[in-house]
């Protein structure tokens, strides 16, 4: 006979509902009926150590925290900045930001105990300062002229020197392959912590709205305003659907990739069709969406402009992603690998400076194995494998 588990039941359904996840999913995960679960989060009977262990990982626990004879702190919700309207978090987006809590708060504890000095740049300005200003000194700080990138991948320029400068930068659209973030529903959040800031981009989207979201959480950075954001590109519709925060960021954001000075310098005949907006919006990069919303907020252009180019960029997008899954698809079937390198995405979900760190702390004997593959989502013994991909 199977041994229980005597675990706490008040515990078990906190974990299950701090999962977002309902009765009907979690039976799923251990082949029993809704009413099982209903009676093990009763206490009337007890799940199996075995169930209890499955339950545990589906809900993203450590199986001991079942034990505990109380409902433990959780970490805190992140502020909601997101536009009005928007659907709940899902299990996916819970599961993500308590992931990068769970990394930030790590060595946020640790650069405070090796004495490392508070980064300046965080909460250096607050929402009563003039956005022109702040997006000259993210541009400063991180050494940066803007539109003058020295590859065809400006996000990755951004990153590198984000994280040169104590910046983590994470990116995924996956939890894993059966649990996937919408970009809908998250596009991004900030932790402003000074001695540990962290930026989460979620990757479902093409290369220039993530551009634009890393910059706009930047910025949040920069007001010491932590929080969780989607719908952040550029739009003319009404602002009252916005937080101010996320309208203040947005100005920030704009300002620092579409500088005034740049866009109004440019040739008029860059707004002749969308073509050539594409064409110029790319080589500084952003979306021609952003790119048309700065030129009509600028009066560079006209509502009526605007609203020409805008329907001409809308058919030639929709016309770009249809070649990109085509390329895409032709891609992996040339290459047959599989899929993307394993490795290569943990490096990006972790961050590079986070991996990095975590992996010369574990080198140096300061944090054991255990804690180690937890924080980076890998095994030790595939850690070579990992720190190859820093190297490429």
């Amino acid at each position: 006979m199977a041994t229980k588990a005597y675990i706490n039941p008040e515990v078990l359904k906190w974990a299950r509902e701090s999962a977002r996840m309902s009765e009907e999913i979690a039976a799923s995960k251990v082949s029993v009926s809704v009413e099982k679960i209903v009676e093990w989060e009763n206490g009337e009977k007890q799940p199996t150590i075995r169930q209890a262990q499955i339950l545990a990982k589906a809900y993203k626990r450590p199986f001991s925290i079942l034990f505990l004879p109380e409902i433990p702190r959780d970490f805190q919700p992140l502020q909601d900045f997101r536009k009005n309207g928007s659907e709940p978090l899902s299990t996916s987006s819970i599961f993500i930001i308590r992931e990068i809590q769970q990394k930030q708060t790590w060595i946020s504890e640790t650069n405070k105990e090796n004495g490392e000095a508070k980064l300046p740049f965080v909460g250096r300005y607050s929402l009563n300062d003039n956005p022109k200003i702040i997006a000259n000194d993210i541009l400063q700080t991180l050494g940066i002229i803007a539109g003058n990138y020295e590859s065809k991948n400006p996000i990755k320029e951004w990153i590198t020197k984000a994280e040169s400068k104590g910046i983590f930068i994470s990116r995924t659209s996956f939890i894993h392959s059966r649990l996937k973030l919408d970009s809908e529903e998250l596009q991004g959040f900030a932790i402003a912590d000074p001695y540990a800031p962290f930026v989460f981009i979620n990757s479902d989207d093409w290369n220039a709205p993530q551009l634009f979201t890393l910059v706009h959480e930047l910025a949040h950075i920069w007001i010491a305003e932590t929080g969780i954001s989607n719908n952040i590109e550029l739009d003319i519709k009404k602002s009252s659907d916005f937080n101010k925060v996320e309208l203040f960021c947005n100005e920030i954001a704009a300002n620092v990739l579409i500088p005034e000075n740049i866009i109004k310098n440019l040739d008029i005949s860059v707004f002749k069709d969308s073509k050539s907006v594409f064409n110029t919006a790319r080589a500084i990069g952003v979306s021609s969406f952003s790119f048309l919303v700065r030129a009509l907020n600028l009066n560079i252009i006209s509502l009526p402009e605007y609203k020409r180019l805008k329907a001409q960029a809308d058919v030639d997008f929709k016309e770009y992603l249809r070649k990109e899954a085509e390329r895409k698809v032709r891609q992996k079937a040339k290459e047959n690998t599989g899929g993307p390198n394993y490795f290569l995405l943990q490096l990006n979900r972790n961050s590079r400076l986070f991996t990095q760190t975590v992996l010369d702390s574990f080198r140096g004997g300061f944090i054991e194995p255990t804690l180690a593959s937890n924080l980076l989502n890998v095994q030790t013994n595939k850690f070579p494998k990992l720190e190859a991909q820093l190297y490429k």
